[in-house]
């Protein structure tokens, strides 16, 4: 019998019902925007401030806490709460803008996403609310004065919570039927006294009708209710969204407003209805009654309920928002209950079904609570950039109000409208091209379909500029993301097609005509002097270099980058692959193929030719790639940073299976002839002519003697084997900082564990030494790859030092575990991501409930930076998963179809999109 949650998303895919229509696609964060800035100057946090967002419209988006809304935005659904003493309504998340903190922008929180299914059918939300007031000045001027060589000041530093003085807040979220939703709030005193807190769930329209006088205005009103019930009733009419009704249990005063400016309190100005966005602010805190409206009536409204809680007792407030006029039974509905307790059992046994290779509970806590953690980062994102610069003084054209460097300028054909897979709804309520790409391999264990329309969005038209590059992120829609598109496409397909048991060849098809657009932009754009050595800046990871990569250099010479040429030759493995895919219904992608398989011959040679030349990415003397300089004289040199961006090459690995170059023998035609034409090129790189274990064949860029070369020094825990994984740079540069000296002045790179100590791209990340899921997750790949073709004939020291030799299945599966160590319990039941917070590691209300973070400490694993980046840490479910269900022996014999064994999903075989069945019968090659 199919499972509920899957036969739920059959009906989504087939559009039967609409199950994903009603999601958490608020923002946890509008203010503070590129959206929502009209500055002069682009200050986008000083435009619009926390302060200014509880009085002021929104133009792009919403945001609340533990809210959701429909797909489109038009109405949404949060929590405002009021302990009695703070100085504001808390209707928002606060946290420090970018100048305020010390390291950046900063939420100053502390809320967990603890459950979700696919289809949000159920999902479950902690937010930690104290009863006293809550320290805004304190953090704001405390973290102002600190430095950068200083830790941030945390909201759990200020003392807050020391005595349990704080409400647990739990919002749990059950579907009756697709538009039918199921509210319950639990209130958790979890201190000594009785405390009071004022509840008010708020639902409102964005306000869509503020750039046309003729727009229709939607309305909310308060309604006698038609059920034999106490409950208040608010109806709401939109245009669009039609009829639907919040039932508030308890005959709760209901509260009304407009989601208008206070142009008063923003601007000194006249206020075009008495009833503005903070009007619920000035009713509860202040007690101003004339600033809610007794018509009730508005396009903002809310149920007031004042809840006393014993000490350590808990009260629960239940709603239901729902097309209903009239609910059976007393409260929300006499199903009210049984429903939750349905949607929670399916919940568990979904999560049961994804993670039925993991034995241990606290990997099951993790894998749960990671994936619900991406289900939950989904956001609607509105960004009409024709609008947007036009508002600015900018057309289509050119032509502007005379300000230089007008950020996105160039993207004027980009109109997004879509939920999006965000890297983090507070830090970064915005998607970022890369980060996007590495957040479907794991959505993919969950939600295949939804990892298959986020791929599908980048390449669309309303996102892909005419030109063919990819958009990178709000701030600079034209800066440059390595490009792992390619890589992801091809893995979310032969995911599907090991669930489904049939690949998705239109997505495949779809894809890749839009990846070669971007192909062919990179090798335009990118290969400067068109020897195949590429640049691209920053490429995501932010201060990694001796100085700002996207910037222009001292001297006015230019990079060629390791990291830039390796993407690219990963480009090209990952493009070659799907081409041999799709032979198999096209033999016209055979060309396409010959064609990859070239140019990937080409870069990978260029990274090391023969000879031993200043202007080469291989160091021979150290056996490590570095960047190199290229000086306006002609001159060159390395810039010998051991860094990420040195172990990249690692990852362009692929592997080509025996049976197909027995179907496609011109392959290794191709590679034959480039080998004997091109020997400056080719003689160092390893030949994909010769057959490794099980007759497959490799495509790397490292030859087996400089692979072990390049391993040995990863795999030093002096260098960057940490206990949790790869370091970013290694730790050798703690005591020996690299320095570079450039016509007098002197740029030096020190090893530094947590945060940065510099302000390059905002100050708030840090690639000089901490860990990183994601290129974490590309190195553990390729040793998989790796070891498919050496098997136990490649071994090597792991530590390097400790005398103890592993294959590189062994290998991977260490590196995997320390990274899973992060959340793990230890011996002694602590967990490394919560460092020395002693709260988290001994507080029974704090222990379990994880956060994952955008990176980690370089040596002890404590979690570093935005706090909600599941998007790519959520990567380490994947690696739990795959190293319970895969052993050595199933990858050796399987291949790559071991590496994405998923339970196939019931009754999915026969509904791939746009075919009937099976395509290919195994993986044609691969560079997963």
């Amino acid at each position: 019998m199919a499972e509920a949650e899957q036969v739920r998303l059959q009906e989504s895919k087939d559009g039967v019902k609409a199950w994903k229509q009603w999601g958490p696609y608020l923002s946890e964060r509008q203010w503070g925007t590129v959206r929502e800035d009209y500055s002069p100057n682009g200050d986008a946090w000083n435009y619009f401030t926390h302060d200014q967002a509880r009085s002021r419209i929104y133009k792009w988006g919403e945001d609340g806490i533990a809210g959701i809304s429909d797909d489109k935005q038009h109405i949404c659904f949060a929590l405002a709460m009021w302990n009695g003493v703070d100085p504001i309504l808390k209707e928002r998340l606060f946290g420090l803008t970018n100048s305020e903190g010390n390291h950046g922008e900063d939420c100053k929180e502390y809320y967990f996403y603890l459950d979700s299914t696919p289809t949000h059918s159920y999902m479950k939300y902690l937010y930690k609310y104290p009863q006293g007031e809550y320290p805004y000045e304190d953090i704001v001027k405390t973290n102002y004065k600190r430095t950068r060589l200083e830790q941030e000041y945390e909201l759990i530093d200020t003392g807050v919570f020391d005595r349990d003085e704080y409400f647990d807040v739990f919002v749990e979220y059950a579907k009756a039927d697709h538009d039918d939703i199921l509210i319950k709030i639990t209130l958790a005193n979890r201190g000594p006294q009785v405390a009071t807190l004022h509840l008010l769930p708020t639902l409102w329209f964005r306000n869509t009708w503020f750039r046309s006088r003729d727009a229709k205005v939607p309305e909310l009103r308060a309604v006698k209710s038609k059920s034999k019930n106490n409950a208040s009733v608010i109806a709401a009419q939109h245009e669009t969204m039609g009829q639907l009704y919040l039932h508030c249990e308890g005959g709760v005063p209901l509260l009304f407003t407009n989601n208008e400016t206070n142009e008063k309190r923003v601007s000194g100005g006249t206020n075009s209805t008495p009833y503005v966005k903070d009007g619920f602010h000035e009713f509860v805190v202040h007690g101003n009654k004339d600033a809610v409206n007794p018509a009730a009536v508005g396009t903002k409204a809310a149920a007031h309920y004042q809840v006393t809680v014993g000490p350590r007792e808990s009260s629960v407030v239940r709603l239901r928002l729902t097309r209903a006029d009239a609910l059976r039974g007393g409260g929300c509905g006499a199903d009210f209950e049984a429903v939750f307790q349905d949607r929670e059992h399916e919940a568990d046994e979904f999560y049961a079904s994804v993670m039925q290779v993991c034995t241990n509970e606290d990997d099951h806590r993790i894998v749960r609570q990671a994936l619900s953690g991406m289900l939950w980062s989904k956001q609607f994102y509105y960004f009409d950039l024709d609008i947007w610069l036009r508002e600015h003084g900018y057309n289509a054209t050119g032509a502007g109000r005379g300000v230089n460097n007008m950020r996105n300028a160039p993207w004027f054909h980009m109109v997004n409208e879509d939920v999006i897979s965000m890297p983090d709804k507070w830090e970064y309520p915005w998607y970022a091209a890369w980060d996007l790409a590495f957040h479907t391999v794991a959505l993919s264990m969950v939600d295949i379909d939804f990892a298959k329309e986020q791929l599908r969005l980048m390449v669309s038209e309303s996102y892909l500029h005419p030109n063919g590059q990819l958009p990178a992120y709000e701030w600079n829609f034209g800066d440059v993301n390595p490009p792992v598109h390619a890589w992801a496409t091809l893995y979310v397909y032969l995911t599907e097609k090991s669930i489904r048991k049939a690949g998705d060849v239109e997505f495949l098809k779809e894809c890749f005509r839009k990846l070669l657009l971007n192909f062919t932009w990179w090798v335009n754009r990118k290969d400067r002097s068109g020897k195949n050595v590429f640049e691209g800046g920053f490429l995501g990871l932010d201060n990694i270099g001796v100085f700002d990569r996207s910037a222009s250099l001292p001297d006015g010479g230019y990079l060629e980058q390791a990291d830039g040429t390796a993407w690219m030759a990963m480009f090209c493995q990952s493009m070659l692959s799907i081409s041999l895919e799709l032979v198999a219904v096209d033999s016209s992608y055979e060309q396409i193929a010959d064609k990859f398989l070239e140019h990937f011959l080409w870069i990978a040679g260029a990274m090391d030719p023969a000879g031993d030349y200043d202007n080469e990415l291989w160091d021979e003397a150290d056996g490590f790639f570095y960047d190199v300089l290229n000086m306006p004289n002609g001159g060159a040199c390395r810039l010998k940073l051991k860094s990420m961006v040195g172990l990249l090459p690692l990852c362009a690995v692929a592997i080509i299976p025996p049976d197909l170059i027995e179907r496609y023998p011109r392959l290794m035609k191709r590679v034959r002839n480039f080998f004997q034409r091109r020997p400056e090129l080719a003689a160092n790189l390893h030949d994909p002519e010769v057959p490794g274990e099980n007759g497959r064949y490799l495509l790397s860029v490292l030859n087996r003697d400089n692979l072990k070369r390049v391993l040995s020094r990863m795999l030093d825990e002096k260098q960057f084997f940490s206990p949790h994984g790869i370091r970013s740079i290694s730790r050798e540069h703690l005591d020996k900082p690299y320095e570079f000296d450039m016509d007098g002045k002197k740029f030096t790179v020190q090893y530094e564990p947590a945060e940065s100590s510099t302000g390059l791209f905002g100050g708030n990340s840090n690639w000089r030494g901490p860990v990183w899921m994601p290129v974490n997750g590309l190195i553990l790949k390729s040793l998989l790859l790796l070891y498919q073709y050496y098997g136990d004939t490649f071994r090597i020291e792991c530590p390097t030092g400790s005398g103890v030799e592993k294959n590189l299945f062994e290998v991977a599966n260490d590196l995997s575990d320390r990274m899973a160590t992060i959340f793990r319990e230890d011996k002694n039941g602590r967990r490394p991501v919560y460092g020395d917070t002693e709260k988290f590691q001994t507080d029974p209300h704090w222990h379990d409930y994880l956060l994952f973070y955008e990176y980690f400490h370089g040596d002890n694993g404590a979690g570093i930076g935005a706090s909600h980046q599941t998007g790519w840490t959520g990567l380490v479910a994947r690696f739990i998963h795959l190293f319970e269900s895969v052993k050595g022996a199933d990858l050796m014999k399987e291949g790559l179809a071991s590496l994405i064994r998923l339970k196939p999903l019931a009754g999915a075989e026969a509904h791939v999109a746009g075919e009937g069945g099976p395509v290919t019968k195994e993986p044609a090659t691969v560079s997963k």
